[in-house]
């Protein structure tokens, strides 16, 4: 898979955001509510990623910085978001590729742990991120008092 940093309101970026809206909806009965802008994932406080296959869109996910001034987040946060791949391009370990490649990037600006929310209608998120090192963290965001919300955390290695 190759990976481009396209940014969040990039064309490829934005059909595959629109999937995972409609992954949500199937799951969950809604979209994901969660303010969420272009400029949250721009250097140096984020980035935005979409992964191709044979020049084709499959994959996507991001991370934005966060910090202590967001309630039950600590200075150094990254928040890994939309972590996406198409039905047809699943189970070859493409999520796996991205998010070591997110954490990466996180680690290299400088972020110190990387956060996210995900669910209990998502049981292969959950399964993916606690095989690659994530545990339970204090639930922040718009879901922190949904009972399907699960929120997960892990502390990165120095850039």
């Amino acid at each position: 898979m190759e990976l481009r940093i396209t940014g969040y309101d990039h064309p490829d970026a934005v059909t595959l955001t629109a999937a995972v809206q409609q992954e949500y909806v199937r799951r969950y009965g809604d979209v994901d509510t969660t303010e969420m802008l272009a400029e949250h994932f721009a250097a140096p406080h984020g980035v935005f990623v979409v992964g191709y296959l044979d020049g084709e869109p499959v994959a996507c996910g991001g991370w934005r910085a966060k910090d202590s001034s967001y309630e039950y987040l600590r200075d150094g946060d990254a928040e890994l978001k939309r972590m996406f791949v198409v039905p047809g391009a699943r189970g070859r370990g493409l999520s796996r590729v991205l998010l070591r490649h997110l954490e990466s990037s996180a680690a290299g600006a400088g972020r110190r742990r990387v956060v996210l929310e995900t669910g209990t209608e998502q049981p292969e998120a959950v399964a993916l991120y606690t095989s690659e090192g994530y545990a339970p963290i204090t639930k922040f965001g718009v879901y922190r008092c949904a009972p399907e919300s699960i929120c997960l955390g892990k502390e990165l290695a120095a850039g």
